[in-house]
């Protein structure tokens, strides 16, 4: 059996603020580095084409076709949905078994497996992911636990199912070493994924996902980890993968806004393995950049976790939406049957009601999955099929754990 464990002397350092004071006070800056939308209930249409934002540094590739809007004041804007799905972790020797069969025994073929929840991702306006793992080169090795590297394909895999940015911050970001962690970035460009968390230089560092939802929104993704599993930083390269640090996350945040922003999103890849509630880092870091604000707006509009193998509460914070942990989207054989458990996060955005105020979240949902080993591997949406209904409930009871379903928040479909 495969384990994937919490290295806790790995962890990089969190600074928190005492009532959270510091953080309205905080520089602005960039930190280190200086489907078609739809009703939630109703039916799915499918995504429109989308005009392409600039293509990002270092990309061969044409642009990432982002979704096309306008700015959020604007009378024309609109509301969107946004879904996030946790850990893809794509070299478990039991997942590459499948992937190769899927692909008839010559390489790696990913879309089936994802085949189960590609109706959840590809009819929203705006889907994110988490790339937990290095890819490898195209001929391999590809290894699993404890130092991965994943094949290629899942890049190309996560942008069929629809997924528009994968966060890449993750203790497991340097398994590769530097060179993996440039790799990884360059076959996302190709395959057309937007990515945040880690970078080739200071000036990808410092930059967020920008993406643009149906009518106008745009959204920037931050990604950080809680810490790399003793793997130090690449010499002089302090910005190669971005630590948890809540001043940091709140500069970049209010970066982003000055760069037009319009919602922020923040992937922490933090929490401790297996455990149904968060642990005092996640509150901590939770608390503090919820808190944060400029000029009475909220320098965050969501907070996606992941890293935890499990999935863990949602909670209103300060007004926003935090995931603690969606649990893992594509996992293996894990050191508890609750590592194959997971959940997609879909949130519905509206308009500001006026100048100077943020995009409200007008619907919270959760969808519960599973990691069905079978043979063969493959997705499941715990909504669309009456079997798991254990796992069906004890997912809800973990996501419900800290009175979500009083904020409103609901099962989807």
């Amino acid at each position: 059996m495969n384990v994937h464990r919490r290295y806790g002397a790995a962890a990089l350092l969190v600074a928190l603020a005492v009532g959270c004071g510091f953080l309205d006070d905080a520089p602005y800056g960039g930190g280190r580095g200086t489907g078609a939308d739809r009703h939630l209930a109703g039916p799915a249409t499918p995504r429109p084409a989308a005009r392409p934002e600039s293509p990002p540094a270092h990309s061969a590739h044409p642009a990432h076709p982002a979704h096309t809007e306008s700015p959020p004041a604007h009378p024309g804007a609109k509301p969107f949905t946004l879904v996030a799905s946790g850990d893809v972790i794509a070299s478990y020797p039991s997942v590459l078994d499948t992937a190769r069969q899927d692909a008839g025994g010559s390489g790696y073929e990913y879309r089936r497996i994802l085949a189960g929840v590609r109706p959840v991702i590809e009819h929203a306006g705006l889907a994110v992911c988490h790339l937990e793992t290095p890819l490898g080169p195209p001929g391999g090795p590809f290894t699993g636990y404890p130092v991965f590297k994943a094949p290629p394909q899942v890049a190309d895999a996560l942008r069929a199912t629809g997924y528009d940015s994968c966060s890449t911050a993750s203790n497991h970001t340097l398994d590769d070493g530097e060179e993996g962690v440039r790799r990884t970035l360059d076959v996302l460009d190709q395959a057309g994924l937007r990515h945040v968390g880690s970078a080739r230089d200071a000036a990808e560092a410092a930059r967020p996902a920008m993406l643009t939802a149906p009518g106008g929104a745009r959204v920037a993704q931050l990604s950080y980890t809680y810490g790399t599993n003793g793997v130090p930083l690449p010499d002089g390269k302090p910005w190669t993968v971005n630590p948890i640090d809540a001043r940091r996350i709140v500069a970049d945040a209010r970066a982003a806004r000055r760069a037009g922003a319009d919602i922020v999103l923040v992937s922490p890849h933090w929490g401790t393995e297996y455990q149904t509630a968060p642990d005092e880092q996640q509150l901590s870091v939770a608390r503090a950049i919820t808190a944060a604000r400029t000029a009475g707006r909220p320098d965050i509009d969501l907070v996606i976790g992941t890293h935890a193998h499990t999935p863990q509460p949602y909670e209103k914070v300060n007004g926003t939406w935090v995931v603690y942990g969606m649990g893992d989207q594509i996992a293996g054989i894990m050191e508890s049957e609750r590592g194959n458990w997971g959940t997609i996060a879909r949130f519905r955005f509206a308009p500001p009601e006026g100048e100077g105020r943020r995009w409200r979240v007008t619907s919270a949902e959760y969808i519960p999955q599973l990691s069905d080993h079978g043979p063969p591997l493959r997705m499941v949406d715990l909504t669309a099929t009456r079997r798991f209904p254990d796992v069906r409930e004890e997912i809800r009871e973990a996501v419900l754990s800290r009175g979500a379903a009083r904020d409103g928040l609901t099962e989807g479909r």
